[in-house]
């Protein structure tokens, strides 16, 4: 009698575990705030889905983790490669609503929808949506969780779509030169992070003990160290003051963007401030929030709100390995000042400070230990962190040269990073080919018209810009109110 043949083997799914700092950016997905970094490129010509499909099939997807799906238990989340991984699905043909009247809005409107809805956990969590007619050319909308990668790094994995030539020979790679770091501040920074990683779980312990019981931060506080001072400064920094741009979240977003700046024009203000380019974007993103909220009535005079900012953990050349390797620090947004010359001097003020902290890599234990905690204390540790807040800023350097992607010229490039827990309002700010992009997603219950908001951004950067070419800093600085430059 015959043998019956053999069964035919199943394939085995590769399955890679998730890193703790990744879980935790996984498990902070809420309706309120889909965890999810959202991309808009646009292009000079019009670019066929098909094309783009090809070129994601054999540059996106040479990265093996984007053929993977997040699966979370309570052992910890897995990294499974999808048995049923459909191109066609994750790459779409879309269409804009209501163009005709204003194409820009309409692709505002269709951002802001996408970013309100959350990526099918069933798939690997990533969409690109494709509008093949737009502005004469098309445009792309990207969407990737944030558990694949920080912002820093999906920004690189997008760029490695990218070509310098509209035609490249086919061993052409994109020069590296653009990838900048701060050099020796990175890399003490990551010399820092494995010390910080194992010291989370016991700061986690003690940080929400002490939120529990406050008497206990005077016993943290004699044990000495930095890490105990980091922890006592971010534990005992005061809640966001009320203002309408906090309040109880809904389920969708709004986006909109500004017309870049010259790139030039920002450096030239800050040279003449002594300042950083991160500053003086930083210093007009809160005078356009100040604007915005006195136009809706809301009267922000001394008032001082707080951005959780991403601080990069690792050199950008190793960016395209993926996870995410950030910290968060604090930085004040002097919304109540009405002298620009003084808002940017405070701005810059802080990030010096800020740089000389460790609250970075705090943070960064911090989310470690959130990954592997019971969903309690990740709850608890998130709204604790998140109300000190309203907003969440972001600045990522792109290249300064021209890129295609598929033979088509990029003209515009911006991201937004997702918010957490109760905070509402995403600013974001970024450098290609010596433009700077500026953008803001927000609450539609908290900013129904962040068009209105952006408005803001070019006439504050212009009182900057006027106030520089002035050259009598004392005068700028002593001025009662140089708001009147916004008129």
């Amino acid at each position: 009698m015959a043998e019956s043949a053999a069964p035919p083997r199943r394939k085995r799914l590769r399955r890679q575990p998730m890193t703790r700092v990744d879980t935790a950016w996984l498990r902070m997905e809420r309706p309120t705030n889909p965890m999810m970094i959202t991309a808009v490129l646009v292009f000079d010509e019009r670019m066929p889905v098909e094309t783009l499909r090809r070129l994601v099939e054999a540059r996106f997807l040479a990265y093996a983790r984007f053929r993977q799906k997040a699966v979370d238990a309570a052992t910890g989340a897995t990294w499974i490669e999808d048995a049923r991984f459909d191109l066609d699905w994750h790459v779409r043909r879309a269409a804009l609503p209501g163009r005709e009247q204003d194409e820009k809005r309409a692709l505002e409107a269709f951002t802001g929808e996408l970013a309100s809805t959350p990526l099918d956990p069933g798939k690997p969590r990533w969409q690109f949506h494709l509008v093949e007619d737009y502005a004469g050319g098309s445009a792309m909308i990207a969407r990737i969780h944030h558990c694949y990668a920080d912002g820093i790094a999906l920004v690189q994995v997008l760029l490695s779509l990218t070509d310098t030539e509209r035609h490249p020979a086919p061993a052409e790679t994109l020069p590296q030169a653009w990838l900048k770091t701060d050099g020796a501040g990175v890399e003490r920074r990551v010399g820092a992070v494995a010390r910080y990683t194992k010291l989370g779980g016991k700061v986690l312990d003690r940080g929400m003990a002490m939120y529990r019981d406050p008497t206990l931060a005077s016993v943290l506080a004699k044990e000495g160290g930095e890490i105990a001072r980091e922890l006592l400064y971010a534990l005992a920094l005061p809640d966001d003051p009320p203002s309408l741009l906090r309040g109880e979240l809904g389920v969708s977003k709004r986006v909109a963007w500004a017309e870049p700046l010259c790139l030039d024009e920002v450096k030239a203000v800050g040279r003449a401030f002594d300042c950083t380019v991160n500053d003086v974007l930083m210093a007009a993103a809160a005078g356009a929030l100040r604007g915005y909220m006195r136009g809706r009535g809301d009267d922000p005079d001394g008032l001082t709100l707080r951005a959780t900012v991403p601080v990069n953990l690792r050199p950008l050349e190793h960016a395209k390995k993926l996870g995410n390797h950030f910290g968060l620090v604090f930085l004040d947004l002097p919304v109540g000042e009405a002298n620009p010359a003084r808002r940017l001097e405070r701005v810059a003020q802080c990030m010096r400070e800020l740089k000389d902290s460790r609250q970075a890599i705090v943070a960064f234990g911090l989310l470690a230990a959130l990954g592997m905690a019971p969903q309690s204390a990740q709850s608890l540790a998130l709204e604790l962190f998140s109300r000190k807040a309203s907003a969440v800023a972001t600045n990522v350097p792109g290249p300064q040269q021209p890129l295609y992607l598929a033979g088509c010229a990029l003209r515009e490039m911006m991201f937004w990073v997702p918010q957490t827990g109760s905070i509402g309002i995403g600013l974001s700010i970024l450098s290609y080919d010596n433009r700077v992009h500026f953008g803001l997603v927000a609450d539609a219950r908290l900013v129904p018209d962040p068009d209105a908001a952006i408005a803001h951004f070019r006439k504050e950067f212009d009182a900057l810009l006027y106030l520089a070419m002035m050259g009598d800093w004392a005068r700028a600085l002593d001025a009662e109110s140089a708001e009147a430059l916004l008129d």
